[in-house]
């Protein structure tokens, strides 16, 4: 919405031209976000169902009566930023609305004595990933790029949609997993979206870097590339809150729509791969946990029967790292493995 007043007063006023740049304008949301949930969230967060304790979930006596389901604070503040700062694309509109039926999901679940069935999270969590999934393609082939190949592989619609709604899936789910150790969650979580939106707007949204390493060019790179932006101040804004010891939890109604976030940047980046390399700690914490119940529960199969998932679980538990461990140590390999993975990625075609 600014982008188009700033041309429409730009002959009027000058300094409106700045609302055509894209790095002001992704300047701009990521401040205008962390200050309104950091501003925002202790104000209303009185409002918010307290915390039961998760059964099973290595210190849940610590977070029992803390505010939770923060995210139906936030992720509103986060959708009305976007709309201001991020020029009009359809397909970032829908993802916005599926963003906001994640939240929903999970503040129902928040909300509920004992919390939804597992099945039933899964149908909706599947049901918001094909609409995403959808909204992303908008029924029309897609050009992406994979590991190991120079060329640019074309994917129709129904192929890419096969393809996205897992990851969707996962990423929601993982996310979600992830969320259980003060600050860890929303840490990784912008970490990955912060090298997203590098990745979407100096990568493949420039023109004559994507030419170089050969890979697509996205005219809309930056317009995804100032919604991730904006995403990471508004989890910035909530960290303010939740570090350890924390006085908010973003509860499903946060996790859910981030980890959806998450898995929509990725394969707006055009390489649905990028989510192993940007998000691989929370893969491997919360998502390596669900492919553990899925062998057991319909397979019969056990595997890591020595491990308690999700992995931050066992890292406390089993090795006796405290949080502030669990965190910065979580951090310092996402922080340092992504780096050298993207390198992997985009260099060995």
């Amino acid at each position: 919405m600014l982008y188009y007043l700033g041309q429409w007063l730009a002959d009027w006023a000058g300094p409106m031209r700045l609302l055509g740049s894209n790095i002001f304008l992704a300047g701009a949301g990521t401040a205008t976000a962390a200050l309104l949930v950091w501003w925002l969230l202790p104000r209303y967060w009185r409002l918010l169902p307290s915390d039961r304790g998760r059964e099973h979930a290595v210190g849940a006596a610590q977070s029992i009566g803390k505010p939770m389901s923060a995210g139906i604070l936030f992720i509103p503040i986060f959708v009305v930023t976007a709309f201001l700062f991020v020029p009009y694309h359809p397909k970032v509109t829908g993802l916005l609305v599926c963003v906001l039926g994640a939240m929903m999901i999970g503040f129902f679940d928040d909300r509920a004595a004992g919390g939804w069935s597992e099945y039933r999270l899964g149908a909706l969590d599947l049901l918001i990933s094909i609409g995403a999934a959808w909204f992303l393609c908008g029924g029309e082939p897609v050009s992406i790029w994979l590991p190991l190949y120079k060329e640019v592989w074309v994917v129709p619609a129904w192929l890419y949609m096969a393809g996205a709604t897992p990851l969707l899936w996962v990423s929601i789910n993982a996310t979600n997993c992830t969320d259980g150790v003060d600050g860890l969650s929303a840490s990784l979580t912008s970490m990955a979206i912060l090298f997203l939106g590098g990745i979407l707007y100096g990568i493949v949204g420039h023109a004559e870097i994507a030419q170089y390493l050969l890979v697509p060019h996205y005219a809309d790179g930056a317009q995804w590339a100032i919604l991730a932006f904006v995403m990471v101040g508004t989890l910035t804004g909530y960290l303010w809150h939740n570090s350890y010891p924390s006085a908010v939890l973003m509860g499903d109604s946060g996790s859910r729509p981030v980890g959806l976030m998450l898995g929509a940047l990725a394969l707006a980046s055009g390489n649905p791969f990028l989510i192993l390399v940007v998000a691989f700690v929370i893969l491997v914490n919360g998502a390596t946990g669900m492919v553990k119940v899925v062998l057991l529960r319909f397979f019969k199969i056990p595997i890591f029967k020595n491990i308690r998932y999700p992995l931050h679980d066992h890292v406390r538990h089993n090795m006796g790292w405290s949080n502030t461990q669990v965190l910065v140590r979580f951090m310092l390999l996402q922080a340092v493995g992504t780096p050298i993975l993207l390198v992997l990625l985009l260099k060995i075609r």
